[in-house]
C-alpha cells in the first residue's frame, strides 16, 4: 500500500514526511537520507556563528550543501530560507540560489521544494530569479510556515504553492499565540480546504501522520524525529536527550526570532517570553552585539556537544524512545499510519 496524496504528487516523493528545516544547523547528510528513504529532504538555511568567523556566508554554504546533496541521491529535496527581518542574508538567498539551481540540470530537476520562514512569504517570490527559475520549466513550489491562521491568510493571498502549519509543541520558532497544531491545523483546513498544507509540530508517529492526514493534511514534517536519527549532523549528546525526555521536558521562551520552544535546562530556564512582536523589536534594538554573539554561541555550542546551551527540541520528544536510521524511522511511521488508517475506515459503514 502507498499513501498517495496532494503533496505526495506535487513534489514526486513516495512518503508524505518532509523534514522540517532547521538552521542555522547543518542538515545536508540528513537531507540525503530522508530523501533516500522516499521522504523529501531539506538543507537547512545554514549558518554557524564559526562560519562567519571563516568568512564563510549562508549563500556559499547552501551552494556547497546543494551540490553534495546532488552527488549522493538522484531523489528530490527542498531547501529554507529565513526571510526574518534580522536575516540579512535572505534577499542574496532568494537571489543567487534560483540562479545557481537554473545553471546546474540536476540541481534543476531534483531542488522541488522551497521553503520560507519566519519573516515574509513575499520574498522569494518577488525575486527575479525565482521568477526566471519557474519560467525555465523548473518544477519547484514555494511553501511558507504558518504558525497562525491570520499568517495562513497572508501566504495564500501572496500566491504561494503551499503551506507548513506549525503549532505550538512544535521545536524552534513559534508564534505568540501559541496555539496547537490540532486546532490551528482544524483551522486552516475550514479556511482553505482545498490548499495544498503539510502539518508540523508534534509529529513523530504513524499516529501522529494518520491524525493530520484524516484532517485534510498531505503530509507532516518532523524535526525532534529526525534529530533523533544516526545521520543528522547533530551532535550524539544532542540526541540523547531525547529518548529518555518528556513531553514536558520543554519550553517556550525568546528565541532570536521570536518564541522559541527548548529543552529545559538551565539557559532556558533563564531567558523569559516576551508578550508580542512590538516587544520582541525593542528588546532587539536593546541588546549589544555581544548579546547577539553569545546567544549565536549558545545555539552552536547545544549543535556540538554543550548542552548548557541552547537545545531546540519540540514536545514530540515524550513520543521518542530511540535514536535510528531515518530509514527505518520512516519506514515505521509509514506502516503504522497505514494500519491507523485502515482501522479508521471500518468505522464506516
Amino acid at each position: 500500500m502507498v499513501l498517495e496524496t496532494n503533496i505526495t504528487k506535487m513534489l514526486g516523493i513516495k512518503h508524505p514526511i518532509i523534514a522540517a528545516p532547521m538552521g542555522p544547523f547543518y542538515t545536508t547528510e540528513l537531507t540525503i537520507a530522508v530523501s533516500e528513504a522516499g521522504g523529501l529532504g531539506v538543507l537547512s538555511h545554514s549558518a554557524l556563528l564559526s562560519d562567519y568567523r571563516k568568512g564563510r556566508n549562508p549563500v556559499q554554504i547552501m551552494k556547497e550543501n546543494m551540490l553534495q546533496v546532488v552527488e549522493h541521491t538522484d531523489k528530490p529535496f527542498g531547501f529554507n530560507i529565513r526571510t526574518s527581518r534580522r536575516e540579512i542574508a535572505a534577499p542574496q538567498l532568494a537571489s543567487e540560489i534560483p540562479r545557481f539551481i537554473m545553471e546546474n540540470q540536476r540541481l534543476k530537476e531534483q531542488c522541488i521544494y522551497a521553503i520560507t520562514s519566519a519573516g515574509s512569504s513575499k520574498t522569494l517570490p518577488a525575486s527575479k530569479d525565482y521568477q526566471k527559475l519557474k519560467e525555465s520549466g523548473s518544477k519547484i513550489k514555494h511553501f511558507h510556515v504558518a504558525p497562525a491562521l491570520w499568517l495562513a491568510e497572508k501566504c495564500v493571498a501572496s500566491g504561494v504553492d503551499g503551506m507548513v502549519i506549525t503549532g505550538g509543541e512544535g521545536g524552534g520558532h513559534q508564534s505568540y499565540e501559541k496555539v496547537s497544531t490540532l486546532v490551528l491545523l482544524q483551522q486552516v483546513m475550514q479556511k482553505f480546504p482545498d490548499f495544498p498544507v503539510v502539518a508540523c509540530g508534534g509529529f513523530a508517529t504513524g499516529e501522529g501522520l494518520a491524525a493530520a492526514l484524516a484532517m485534510g493534511a498531505g503530509a507532516v514534517a518532523m524535526g525532534s524525529r529526525l534529530i533523533a536519527s544516526n545521520e543528522s549532523e547533530f551532535s550524539n549528546e544532542y540526541k540523547g536527550v531525547v529518548p529518555p525526555a518528556k513531553a514536558q521536558d520543554t519550553l517556550l521562551v525568546t528565541g532570536s526570532l521570536g518564541p522559541i520552544r527548548l529543552w529545559k535546562n538551565e539557559y532556558s530556564l533563564h531567558h523569559g517570553l516576551v508578550a508580542d512582536k512590538e516587544a520582541k523589536i525593542a528588546q532587539e534594538q536593546a541588546m549589544s552585539q555581544g548579546e547577539l554573539v553569545e546567544e549565536m554561541k549558545a545555539y552552536e555550542a547545544a549543535y556540538k556537544g554543550d548542552l548548557t546551551g541552547a537545545v531546540l527540541l519540540g514536545q514530540s520528544i515524550g513520543l521518542i524512545h530511540s535514536v535510528e536510521n531515518v530509514k527505518k524511522i520512516i519506514d515505521e511511521i509509514v506502516e503504522d499510519a497505514e494500519k491507523r488508517l485502515k482501522n479508521a475506515y471500518g468505522f464506516l459503514k
